[in-house]
């Protein structure tokens, strides 16, 4: 690979000839930096694979004299992100800035003048994807998003070409590291949130505001682009049941384990024609289940295709190297798409269609709730009428010996919807009996 400026010519061109794939980097900072060693580690490899060479001419970068991982032209490096957009020799846009804008202006701009993007960036598919990809389809080029969700995870890649002709109706996913981590530290150690977090933010596993990851609105941003993939959804931008991993206590996750589950931050993702039901929460799943199993940083994800059955993917869902993996191969196809004179294939695929969500009361499933309830007669009775007049019935329950006047309650229900279980809440809160919030855990089996 080449790592050089190239003068402007006056018209862009496509790759004929054995004419190198010119390249424009915007960002190098971790993942950046990752695919420009793999670029130059590989370069013969990928100029057999495509059939040219591939040259980066221009990069975006915020320091001009911070250090790289790689050895740079300067002349290829920019301040000036207009040097990366509308130098003709740049013919794919690599973008791995983050965040809705400025990317978001960025990625627009390459679309439209006519040059493919790869970007590893889900916060920006998940608010504005289904404009960006109708823009990709209108002025005939790519853009492809492998790295965005799952990391080194080819979960889009699989369900564009592996599921192509099947019906995706069903995902769960375990789709943040962060998250998996700090809940893998309280599972196997018996730490608390707060330690974990602390452990996971030494390691360089969470940021130094976790909130985004333990939070759930990473997951959340991925499974909206999953969505677009897996059901052709154009799903809502609010609406969804986003719930994080920061206020759970370390005595459901032992009690869970005395039930025989675990718990992990899941992303729930289900097609039901009319509507999509999209999760992001901590979820009590079977420990023997395959996603039980996935710990530590790992991610991994479930798909069910109504002709393949299950299909399941694990593997680093984040990190320099794993992403910039997934971003290369991207622009790998991407490239090829331009030497064969056919640019938009790789996004080309199903449509998609304007859906509502699911509302969230609707969604059926089985349920944990923990009780902090007043130790006297007629309790247990209140709480179960309640849970019955919501029409909700009750599979195993649990009761530890009061201390203080106040005892906990620990039910498992049986399938019901959400919204049963927030109405049979709530008349527990005016009668007293709850001396505080009640947990509340949904529980999937997968």
């Amino acid at each position: 690979m080449a790592l050089r400026s190239n003068s402007p010519t006056s018209e862009r061109r496509r790759p004929h000839g054995g004419e190198p794939i010119g390249i424009g980097l915007l960002g190098c900072g971790v993942v950046g930096g990752g695919v420009l060693k793999l670029l130059q580690a590989n370069a013969e490899a990928f100029q057999a694979r495509v059939g040219v060479p591939l040259e980066v001419r221009r990069v975006l970068v915020r320091d001009l004299d911070k250090p790289r991982v790689v050895e740079l032209d300067r002349a290829v490096l920019t301040t000036d992100p207009d040097a990366v957009l509308t130098d003709p020799s740049v013919e794919v846009v690599i973008e791995v800035i983050g965040g809705e804008e400025p990317a978001g202006q960025y990625v627009e701009r390459a679309l439209g003048s006519g040059r493919c993007v790869v970007t590893a960036n889900k916060a920006l598919l998940a608010a504005r994807g289904p404009a960006l990809l109708d823009l990709a389809d209108e002025r005939r080029v790519d853009l492809a998003f492998e790295a965005a969700v799952g990391g080194g995870i080819p979960v889009v890649r699989t369900l564009r070409d592996a599921f192509a002709s099947d019906d995706v109706f069903e995902m769960a996913g375990i789709l943040n590291g962060t998250c998996n981590y700090i809940l893998t530290r309280m599972i196997d150690d018996g730490v608390t949130f707060e330690s974990a977090l602390a452990d996971a933010q030494a390691k360089g596993y969470a940021e130094a505001d976790p909130t985004l990851d333990t939070g759930g609105f990473d997951a959340a941003h991925k499974l909206v682009v999953l969505a677009m993939l897996a059901f052709g959804a154009r799903p809502p931008h609010d609406g969804m049941v986003i719930e994080g991993i920061d206020g759970l206590e370390l005595k459901d996750i032992e009690i869970a384990a005395r039930l025989g589950y675990t718990v992990k931050h899941l992303v729930i993702g289900r097609d039901h024609g009319a509507a999509v039901e999209l999760r992001a929460h901590p979820t009590l799943i079977r420990r023997t289940s395959v996603l039980g199993s996935v710990s530590g940083v790992l991610n991994g994800i479930k798909l069910e295709g109504r002709a393949l059955g299950p299909c399941f993917l694990s593997g680093r869902g984040a990190g320099d190297m794993p992403t910039a993996v997934s971003v290369v191969a991207d622009l790998l196809d991407v490239a090829r798409s331009l030497v064969a004179g056919v640019p938009g294939l790789v996004t080309g695929g199903r449509r998609l269609v304007k859906r509502p969500l699911l509302a969230p009361g609707e969604a059926t499933m089985r349920h944990y709730l923990r009780l902090r309830v007043r130790d006297e007669p007629g309790v247990m009775a209140r709480v179960a009428g309640a849970l019955g007049d919501a029409g909700v019935s009750l599979s195993q329950i649990e009761q530890a010996e009061g201390k203080g006047g106040e005892a906990d309650i620990v039910l498992v229900t049986h399938r019901a919807k959400d919204g049963a279980i927030t109405t049979a809440l709530e008349a527990m809160k005016k009668s007293a009996d709850l001396v505080k919030g009640a947990v509340h855990l949904r529980i999937e089996e997968l």
